[in-house]
C-alpha cells in the first residue's frame, strides 16, 4: 500500500507564479495532484530546487501531511534549467539527507520533467530500488520538430536523458493517447509500461462567473469583447499567429476595432530575461507593423485566483501553439464555460473536440484562425452553446478523478516491484 510519495520537480517550484519562463502547467499539475493525494491520506513531499534566498526550506501548504521542500542546488535564484543539470548531485544529496534526518521511507518516486527523471534514478540507487513513475510534460524530440531556430532546439543531453529515463523508469505517464504514441515511436518506450492519466482541473476554482461580474473585477468595459491568450511568451506558443489573425479580422470587420481586444497573460512585460525579452520585442514590433497595436495588451503573469475572472470575462481563449503535450489552459477555460480555439497539434487535438467545445485549426494558419475568431465574435448563440458544452466536458477532469487514477498506477507499480523483489 502506498503511504508516502517523493514528488520531484527539480527546476521549478509548484508554488511559483504562473506565466514565467519556467512556470506553467507542470507547476499546477504538481501542486494540485499533491493536494488531491493528500486528501486521500497520502503523504507527499515535493522536492524542488531553492531559488529565492530567505524562502523557508519547508512549506506545509499542500495539505495536512504534504509539503514543499526547497533543496539547495546551485545559485539560489532563477537559473537556466539546462545549467541545473550540473547541480543534480547536490539536489539528490539534499533529498537523501532530508530523508535520513527525518527517518522517511518513500514507496514511490514520482518525477516530473527530464531533470527530475535523472535525479530519480540516482535516488532509486540510494534508496535500494524505490520504483519510479515518470511524467515528462513535454518531450525534447517534439519540441525540436517544431523549433524554428537553433536557439529553440533542445540540447542533445536532454534527448539522451529522456531516452534513458524511458528505459529505466518503472512506469511512464502520458497525458493523452497522442503522447503515448510519441513515447513509443520517438523513444522506443515499451507500451506495456505506459499509463494514460490526463492532467486535471480545479473545479472548485475554475467555474463560470457571470460575465458582467468577471469584467467588473478585471476592469473591462461591459460592451468590450475579449479574446484571451494564457501561456508563456515563447515562439513555440504561436502568439504571432494570433496577432496576424487579429489583423485580418480587423481588415474584414473594421467595426471590431472599437470593442474587441486581445489580452495576453503570461511572462512579464518588463522582463530582463534574454529570450523572453527578444520575443516580447518581436511581438510588439509585429502588432505595430500590422496596425493592431491598440487591440493587443500584454498583462504579465496572473495568479490562478485572478485567471478565473479573465476566463469568464472572455468570449474565447485562443491557443495557437506549435506543440502542447496536453493544454491545461484549455481545460481551465472550458471549466469556466469559455470555448477554445486551438492549433490541431499534440494534446490540444485531444483536449479540444472540434465543433463541440471549441475549434481546431491547422498550426501556423492565421487565416483559418481568423475565420474561427470571426465566427465566435459574430454569433453569440453558437459561442454560448460551445461554452456550455465545454463546461460539462471539463467536469470529467476533476482532480479527485485524476488522483484516483494515479493512485491506481502507484498501487500497480508498487505491487510489481514487490513481486520482482520476492522473485529475486
Amino acid at each position: 500500500m502506498v503511504k508516502r510519495v517523493a514528488m520531484l520537480s527539480v527546476h521549478t517550484c509548484p508554488l511559483a507564479m504562473l506565466g514565467g519562463k519556467e512556470t506553467g502547467g507542470m507547476n499546477v499539475y504538481v501542486r494540485e495532484l499533491s493536494t488531491a493525494l493528500d486528501r486521500r491520506g497520502i503523504a507527499v513531499d515535493v522536492f524542488t530546487r531553492a531559488q529565492e534566498p530567505g524562502t523557508p526550506v519547508v512549506h506545509g501548504v499542500l495539505g495536512e501531511r504534504s509539503r514543499v521542500i526547497h533543496v539547495p542546488a546551485g545559485p539560489e535564484h532563477p537559473y537556466s534549467k539546462h545549467k541545473v543539470y550540473g547541480h543534480l548531485p547536490e539536489f539528490v544529496e539534499g533529498v537523501r539527507a532530508r530523508a535520513v534526518r527525518e527517518n522517511l521511507h518513500y514507496d514511490i518516486i514520482h518525477s516530473h520533467y527530464w531533470l527530475s527523471g535523472v535525479a530519480a534514478q540516482q535516488l532509486q540507487d540510494v534508496w535500494g530500488g524505490t520504483p519510479i513513475v515518470q511524467m515528462f510534460h513535454t518531450l525534447g524530440e517534439m519540441k525540436n520538430r517544431v523549433a524554428q531556430t537553433d536557439a529553440e532546439r533542445e540540447p542533445p543531453l536532454r534527448i539522451r536523458s529522456e531516452r534513458d529515463i524511458v528505459q529505466f523508469a518503472d512506469r511512464l505517464i502520458a497525458a493523452t493517447p497522442i503522447e503515448r504514441a510519441d513515447l513509443e515511436t520517438l523513444y522506443g518506450a515499451d507500451p506495456a509500461k505506459i499509463d494514460i492519466v490526463p492532467p486535471g482541473v480545479n473545479l472548485g476554482l475554475f467555474h463560470p462567473i457571470p460575465r458582467a461580474e468577471a469584467r467588473r473585477r478585471i476592469g473591462v468595459p461591459p460592451d468590450h469583447r475579449v479574446i484571451l491568450f494564457v501561456g508563456r511568451i515563447q515562439p513555440l506558443k504561436g502568439i504571432d499567429c494570433l496577432i496576424r489573425a487579429m489583423a485580418l479580422v480587423q481588415k474584414r470587420y473594421p467595426e471590431f476595432k472599437n470593442n474587441v481586444c486581445i489580452s495576453i497573460i503570461g511572462g512579464d512585460p518588463h522582463t530582463t530575461s534574454g529570450d523572453e525579452q527578444r520575443e516580447m520585442q518581436r511581438l510588439h514590433a509585429l502588432k505595430e507593423s500590422l496596425g493592431v497595436g491598440d487591440l493587443v495588451t500584454f498583462l504579465g503573469a496572473k495568479d490562478q485566483n485572478t485567471l478565473v475572472n479573465y476566463y469568464s470575462a472572455a468570449q474565447m481563449v485562443v491557443m495557437p501553439s506549435f506543440y502542447e503535450s496536453f493544454g491545461m489552459v484549455a481545460v481551465e477555460a472550458m471549466a469556466c464555460g469559455t470555448p477554445v480555439i486551438a492549433s490541431d497539434v499534440g494534446g490540444l487535438a485531444y483536449t479540444v473536440e472540434d465543433g463541440f467545445n471549441g475549434y481546431l485549426v491547422p498550426q501556423k494558419d492565421y487565416r483559418a484562425l481568423a475565420e474561427k475568431i470571426i465566427l465566435l465574435l459574430k454569433y453569440d448563440r453558437l459561442r454560448n452553446h460551445l461554452g456550455e458544452q465545454a463546461r460539462h466536458w471539463a467536469e470529467r477532469f476533476s482532480w479527485q478523478t485524476i488522483a484516483e487514477q494515479m493512485l491506481d498506477v502507484y498501487a500497480r507499480t508498487l505491487n510489481r516491484h514487490e513481486e520482482k523483489s520476492r522473485s529475486a
